[in-house]
């Protein structure tokens, strides 16, 4: 794979560079909420315009059905962006037509535009070869050079992150070589004793790499509504509480195989548990009961894990060598529900030998916004669904791009 290095040393100057990058930045009422996506792309952006490039910055933004819509605009990126480049930052209204051409032929030595949320144009994610492609020629008659660098969109097999790597000369960004070499971290090259915590809401999201991982990890620490499914295997009542009962046959299978594998699958002792989804708009208190795990009334929903379980997952993180994390254990976004993220979090932060590693997503956002210190943990993932996958074992469409 070629690095982002040898191409600035074989010079960029005047050339047109077009990066792929992540801005997949959540946003409320028009504003982001969480840069971390894009700041990840920043010294990538900043080293190309400094050489001299005339840098055209792509990506996408949430789940448009292949037109334009408002609500999934890069034009809040773009302007964050150049608050950040301290320089201004140029805005296509388009992918490819009028807009997108008129703005990269203006763009000078040094300038940077950013070009309108890719899956605006159904190409981008188009399952048809010739479609996609299609859209990839359009997007390579804008640049003369691609650079990988949206980490959080490898594992998609898109126009701009398979396809047009293909159609032009090509080397990957500082963020995914970090990435690349963070995830070495976890599979090839792992200090012990090396634990993963899983949570999030959907427990099908984790089964494939819970597979994969229990034959490396030595402790799998379970949380958020995934361990519900879990709970309910054990022969729990779990009342209302998140569940994926077609998974249960599966998830049995796995605790089996941790106990004949040696690996330590811990679920939680505690939860929290209420009647009612929190207010996460006006976060208004939230009326809670704190019961044992296999004790959840049949008319209450957990929504956290309870303090006891805190505790116990905090003795499990003090020891290790190397932790990955992804996926919130409770719902964090509402104050009354986010002790079990932020104990988790506080873990890896109190753990100062270990490699800590969050993976992305919501994880990501949980400790940015409960006013953790990015610096206190190895490294901050930009891509959740990369990331699994990538542990799974599977071959990510974007990474293959860049090494052909």
């Amino acid at each position: 794979m070629k690095t982002i290095d040898e191409l600035l040393a074989e010079g960029v100057k005047g050339k047109r560079v077009f990066v792929r990058a992540d801005l997949n930045v959540p946003l409320a009422q028009g504003s982001i909420t969480d840069d971390g996506r894009i700041r990840a792309v920043q010294p990538t952006i900043a080293k190309l315009a400094a050489a001299g490039a005339r840098v055209i910055v792509a990506s996408h933004l949430g789940r448009p059905k292949g037109a334009p819509d408002p609500a999934f605009s890069l034009a809040p990126a773009a302007k964050r962006l150049g608050e950040l480049l301290g320089a201004d930052v140029a805005f296509a209204t388009d992918t490819v037509g009028a807009s997108a051409k008129e703005t990269v032929a203006a763009l000078a030595d040094g300038q940077v535009a950013v070009i309108e949320n890719l899956r605006f144009n159904p190409g981008e994610t188009a399952k048809d070869d010739a479609e996609r492609g299609a859209f990839a020629d359009q997007l390579a008659e804008l640049a003369d050079v691609y650079v990988g660098d949206g980490f959080g969109a490898v594992h998609r097999k898109h126009a701009s992150v398979f396809d047009l790597p293909a159609r032009l000369p090509h080397a990957a960004g500082y963020l995914i070589a970090t990435e690349v070499g963070v995830l070495k971290k976890l599979t090839d090259e792992v200090k012990r004793p090396y634990v993963v915590v899983l949570g999030g809401a959907k427990v099908s999201d984790k089964l494939a790499v819970i597979d994969e991982l229990l034959g490396k990890a030595d402790r799998i620490l379970i949380g958020g509504g995934m361990a519900y499914t879990f709970l309910k295997a054990l022969g729990h009542e779990v009342g209302i509480s998140l569940l994926q009962e077609d998974q249960i046959p599966k998830v049995t299978e796995y605790m089996q195989r941790a106990k004949d594998t040696g690996v330590e699958l811990v679920l939680p002792v505690d939860v929290l548990v209420s009647k009612d989804f929190p207010d996460l708009k006006g976060k208004t208190p939230a009326v809670f009961d704190t019961v044992d795990a296999d004790g959840i009334p049949a008319d209450k929903e957990g929504l956290d894990i309870g303090p006891k379980t805190r505790e116990l997952y905090a003795s499990k993180i003090a020891d290790a060598g190397t932790v990955f994390w992804n996926g919130p254990v409770g719902v964090f976004e509402h104050p009354d529900y986010a002790g079990g993220t932020t104990a988790i979090a506080q873990a890896l932060v109190d753990n100062g030998n270990a490699f800590t590693v969050v993976g992305g997503g919501d994880s990501a956002a949980a400790v940015r916004i409960l006013g953790f210190d990015e610096n206190a943990f190895g490294h901050i993932s930009t891509g959740g669904g990369a990331s699994l996958e990538y542990l799974e074992g599977k071959t990510l469409p974007g990474l293959a791009a860049l090494e052909g």
